[in-house]
């Protein structure tokens, strides 16, 4: 600790440090990292897919389904030719976007940290110099991309609500979604284009600018939240799956929304449920509570009337 506090006395003692700004090295010396911000999230939901996929062919984690197999043939209503044709087109969208990103946003600059890192040990000089630049390289970035999570969230339960309580907004677009019952990985992103767009595509490029990330930072957004919205569609409860444990907007969570009974709540996505939880639109119980009590009843849930 003594060496840390001298260290921090001599740092705190020295002039302003001289910078001189130059355009951020891309972490592939190849492929800006404009670039990868815009390939990486397709690359990531596409393995992501595949891993999924190779389990359920090999079916080694059945006791995990949320569903059995059999229903996504009988209970879905559209193909897997015409989820992958869909999820294309999105994703096609999505790079059209991007580049035009490129095209009008900043590139990422650097040569400014240590005058940066000098102005906040001045701000608090109380913390040792090794904990002040932990809190610049890592706290700050690891703040605006929680943030950035937040704003998405709130994007879509907004939108993603009024999909379902508008029955225009639902017929054109967002039906299209629910054509899957029963979800599976790389049916994450089937939807209509249009709602695609606004969605997934706009709403994660608002969050980026409100946040304030940077390209790098944006790398980490983009990937992560495509990862997160694979894993709420994958169909399995995995209870080692640290995306599962940390957030409570999980697959088995979405998947209530999928089903009939539970079509008018848990709009919440990607990560939090935050908004769920505020505006009273939580699924109260559970899925086997409700199947439990649909079957004691004598109703099956393809005789369930409850839809938009």
């Amino acid at each position: 600790m003594g060496n840390y506090s001298k260290l921090t006395t001599a740092f705190l003692s020295s002039p302003p440090p001289v910078f001189e700004i130059g355009k951020k090295e891309s972490l592939l010396a190849s492929i800006p990292d404009e670039i990868l911000a815009i390939a990486l999230p397709i690359i990531t939901y596409w393995i992501a897919s595949i891993f999924f996929h190779i389990i359920d062919i090999y079916d080694v984690l059945r006791k995990y389904r949320i569903h059995p197999p059999e229903e996504v043939a009988s209970r879905n209503k559209v193909t897997v030719r015409e989820v992958i044709r869909d999820v294309i087109l999105q994703q096609v969208i999505q790079t059209i976007v991007g580049v035009l990103l490129i095209v009008f946003d900043e590139p990422d600059y650097t040569g400014m940290e240590s005058y940066e890192i000098w102005k906040l040990a001045h701000a608090i000089p109380f913390l040792p110099l090794a904990i002040i630049e932990s809190v610049y390289w890592y706290g700050f970035p690891a703040v605006k991309i929680i943030f950035a999570f937040f704003i998405l969230d709130t994007w879509q339960y907004f939108l993603h609500r009024a999909m379902h309580n508008y029955k225009y907004l639902y017929k054109a677009f967002h039906s299209r979604h629910h054509r899957l019952y029963v979800p599976y990985a790389f049916g994450a992103l089937y939807n209509h284009w249009f709602e695609g767009l606004l969605m997934d595509t706009l709403g994660a490029g608002i969050a980026y600018k409100i946040a304030g990330l940077t390209v790098r930072e944006s790398l980490i957004f983009f990937s992560f939240s495509t990862l997160k919205t694979v894993d709420d569609h994958c169909g399995y409860a995995l209870p080692f799956d640290p995306l599962q444990i940390i957030f409570q907007n999980n697959a088995a969570y979405h998947d209530i929304h999928h089903q009939r009974f539970g079509i008018k709540t848990n709009f919440s996505q990607p990560f939090f449920i935050v908004w769920d939880k505020w505006l009273g639109t939580q699924y109260a119980g559970t899925v086997k509570q409700t199947l439990e009590a649909k079957e004691q009843a004598g109703i099956s849930e393809n005789e369930t009337k409850k839809d938009q």
